[in-house]
């Protein structure tokens, strides 16, 4: 019987060259679902590069109406155990973080209803034997993944490795379908020294460094993507995709000019406020920010989407002995960094220390008691300098024996003290490792990025683009090499699927 095989297409033309690639070395009936925007839309009505079988335009289906059937809803809760407003509500487009629209309660449910049914007919329609997609970022991915998961369609989620440029694929977002295997795997002996080499800090940070340099293009970009918006494009997306509800031209041009003035305002005042010069002699334990808004908290932690309600949780935790130094992160700047009176509140918490971002998280880490973190790899990385740590949220290195996994804000103070007392060895670490170097593969992602953006997307300044034929051939040859192993990793992860089903 030939495999079928769904795709979650977007603007990230990643899953769409696999699919190319792939369907010249295996046998099998493709499918896909696309989220997509109006322009390139026409390219994949039209596109022969791949031969799928049928495909679904998400936005075709999605628009709100004035009716919803709360029962279907209900019924849908309790067939897949999908909780829909813990997506609705922390959906960023839905609510707290849309500067274009103020979404109803009935248009939301609408909008569910809708995904929900489309959703379950295509399943129910191509019946697949796997679904190939990315790590989702909106609640309409996250909800199609959950739907595949209780299906029991096995899933093929591409993302970056916690180490350096390499990648993985499994069916849980940071979690290895081999990690099982985890007690059962013989350490190497490595010290902490050694495992500090493999894991390559420089490496990773570089990577974020040059990610956040070229997130969205250049002035030249710029200026070409704002032409063509301004003037190229009839601008049809807020009357055939809920999500641009509101974006006339005029309220995008006031919202950039306001957000790059928001931007350089919040730098000022984080330049002058927040801590540079930190005193690491102090007993202190570290929480590094996450961004808002990121899969990380909205998806991955729903509960826990407040972040200076969790960490005056976190001081009311804290030994008496004990401080607590928070770390602005990074690439909040392309979220344009929070607002003052965000920061005014973290810093006046009793106990708080709130520190630049750009002091090293590494030395942070180092010369830490402990480091806390809601979902983010910094748990991870304290591993490596022999330091505990605690998470809330799952993934595959709470294996090791150094990392709590937190069910529960009550059980805080009492897991700290707990792990304050730990003493750590490196044999849980070397067993990860070892697992990793088995698991993950290099595929040079930067690369890729890079070169789409430039190619389609005038830097990653518009999505909206018409993307022609000649330029899609020309880009599949140049990313022929880069695509190729990564296309190969997806045929192993199929087969060791079908054995392992």
């Amino acid at each position: 019987m030939r495999d079928k095989i769904l795709f979650y297409l977007d603007n990230d033309l990643r899953q769409f060259c696999l699919s190319y690639y792939l369907q010249k070395k295996i046998d099998a009936d493709f499918f896909s679902v696309i989220d997509i925007t109006n322009k390139p839309k026409k390219f994949f009505e039209n596109q022969k590069f791949v031969n799928f079988k049928k495909i679904w335009f998400l936005h075709d289906h999605t628009l709100p109406t004035s009716d919803v059937d709360m029962d279907y809803l209900k019924l849908f809760e309790e067939k897949y155990e999908i909780d829909l407003w813990s997506l609705a509500i922390n959906e960023r487009l839905f609510y707290r973080f849309n500067d274009f629209y103020n979404f109803s309660k009935l248009e939301m449910l609408s909008i569910l209803e809708n995904e929900c049914k489309l959703f379950e007919k295509i399943l129910d329609t191509t019946n697949p034997n796997f679904a190939i997609l990315h790590v989702p970022f909106f609640h309409t991915d996250e909800l199609f993944y959950r739907l595949c998961k209780a299906k029991g369609i096995k899933i093929l989620m591409s993302y970056l490795s916690n180490f350096g440029y390499k990648w993985e694929i499994s069916q849980d977002e940071q979690i290895m379908d081999i990690i099982d295997e985890f007690h059962n795997t013989s350490t190497k002996g490595r010290t902490f020294e050694e495992l500090q080499v493999i894991f390559n800090h420089e490496q990773v940070k570089e990577h974020i460094k040059k990610l956040n340099k070229h997130a969205f293009g250049n002035k030249s970009d710029l200026i070409k993507a704002a032409t063509d918006f301004l003037f190229r494009s009839k601008n049809l997306n807020p009357k055939t995709h809920y999500t641009y509800f509101g974006r006339t031209k005029f309220k995008v041009l006031f919202n950039t000019l306001s957000n790059s003035r928001k931007t350089q305002s919040r730098k000022k005042f984080i330049d002058r406020n927040l801590t540079m010069k930190v005193d690491f002699k102090q007993n202190y334990i570290y929480y590094p920010l996450h961004i808002e808004q990121e899969r990380t908290t909205l998806i991955k932690t729903p509960f826990y989407t407040n972040q200076i309600e969790f960490i005056r949780n976190l001081v009311k935790s804290l030994p008496i002995n004990m401080t607590l130094f928070v770390k602005e992160h990074p690439t909040q700047s392309m979220r344009h960094w929070r607002n003052k009176e965000w920061y005014e509140k973290v810093m006046n918490i009793p106990n708080v220390t709130l520190i630049h971002p750009n002091v090293s998280s590494v030395k942070l880490i180092k010369n830490s008691s402990l480091v806390v973190t809601i979902s983010g790899t910094a748990a991870l990385e304290a591993a490596f300098f022999q330091k505990p740590s605690i998470t809330f949220s799952d993934a595959d290195y709470t294996k090791i024996s150094s990392i709590e996994r937190v069910k529960s804000v009550e059980e805080l103070s009492k897991i700290i003290r707990k792990s304050l007392e730990k003493k750590i060895t490196p044999s849980d670490l070397d067993r990860y490792v070892s697992l990793k170097e088995k698991y993950a593969f290099e595929h040079n992602e930067m690369d890729f990025q890079e070169n789409s953006l430039n190619k389609f997307y005038h830097g990653g300044r518009l999505v909206d683009v018409n993307i022609s034929n000649l330029d899609m051939k020309e880009f599949l040859v140049e990313r022929g090499r880069n695509l190729e192993e990564f296309t190969n990793q997806h045929i192993k992860k199929i087969e060791f699927l079908k054995k392992s089903s």
